[in-house]
């Protein structure tokens, strides 16, 4: 059995379907599966079993079958989200109890961390463990994630293989469910769709033009990838920045989906929203040497070239 949490959600659920065509068909889903459209992304996957994220604990403790492995996915992503409380439940402490489950079983374990960890990039991103707890996140959801691993790096005993995994900006089928969250390029097509233009963050920084902001932008395709090759992979345990390695511009995205698209670059400015603009990170950029170290080989995928793939699945 391989274990799935946020089962239904973007990143889990592409997963999940990697996982059925590399032949894995004994899927434990976890989720809280009360979103009808968020659970449509679990459609058409063989999955042996869903359980509900508040009755995991005692699902595990009950079960006599081998756990192969465990991708811990599931959490609060909303970086808007200020009930510190809530984010240390749900990201903080659930991801501590299925650690020590995984010690406990012995079963190897994958989760999810983030780049937002690394706040305004202070201290570059490199996924040097020794910095780590000098980050200083921007926002809770940020707080609760590097909160985690500090945690975990502190820990005597640890899973014999686990791996931290801080997703950069992360694009793909399978994340319409996810509203304000949702990356630019959904974002984009819907409106390029409505009203044949874009409207893109103003920069409120000096140091960079309107549309200069930089992520680094990754597909899902290749974060799946990622941690596929580590499930079988099992040794250099710690945590890795997961992102293309190449940071892009907000227009070089939005010029790629009007291409895609087949219409002509309409763009326009609007103001950051007054909420998130002294959280706002203007440039991110994965360090990727230490999972090439480990041995990852294979090629990320251009922007132009996922922002292609992605949007003829929109269409499609």
């Amino acid at each position: 059995m391989i274990i799935v949490t946020g089962a239904a959600g973007f990143i889990a659920s592409n997963l999940i379907k990697r996982l059925n065509n590399d032949g894995f068909k004994h899927i434990i889903a976890v989720d809280k599966f009360d979103n009808p459209v968020k659970n449509t992304n679990l459609e058409g996957l063989i999955i042996q079993e869903k359980v509900d994220r508040n009755i995991f604990f005692e699902w595990i403790q009950k079960q006599t079958a081998e756990i192969e492995f465990i991708f811990h996915i599931g959490a609060r992503t909303d970086t808007t989200e200020f009930d510190k409380e809530l984010l240390f439940k749900l990201n903080t402490e659930y991801t501590q109890k299925i650690w020590n489950i995984c010690i406990e079983k012995q079963i190897p374990l994958i989760y999810a961390s983030s780049a937002a960890t690394y706040g305004l990039g202070e201290l570059g991103y490199k996924d040097d463990e020794a910095l780590i707890p000098q980050l200083k996140p921007l926002n809770p959801y940020g707080d609760s994630k590097n909160e985690f691993d500090i945690w975990a790096l502190k820990q005597s005993q640890k899973p014999f293989f686990w791996a931290g995994l801080k997703f950069f900006n992360v694009y793909g089928p399978g994340e319409y469910h996810k509203g304000r969250m949702a990356s630019v390029i959904l974002h984009a097509h819907k409106q390029i769709q409505e009203t044949g233009a874009m409207k893109l963050f103003r920069s409120h920084n000096p140091n960079y033009k309107d549309g200069q902001q930089m992520r680094d932008f990754v597909y899902v395709k290749d974060v799946v990838d990622v941690m596929v090759w580590l499930m079988h992979h099992r040794k250099n345990s710690g945590i890795y920045n997961l992102g293309s390695g190449t940071a892009r511009t907000f227009l070089d995205l939005v010029k790629a989906v009007f291409k895609s698209m087949g219409k002509p670059e309409k763009i326009s400015f609007i103001d950051t929203p007054a909420d998130i603009r002294d959280k706002y990170q203007y440039f991110t950029e994965a360090d990727m040497d230490k999972l090439q170290k480990i041995g990852y080989k294979n090629p990320f995928t251009p922007l132009e070239e996922g922002v292609q793939d992605y949007v003829s699945q929109i269409k499609a």
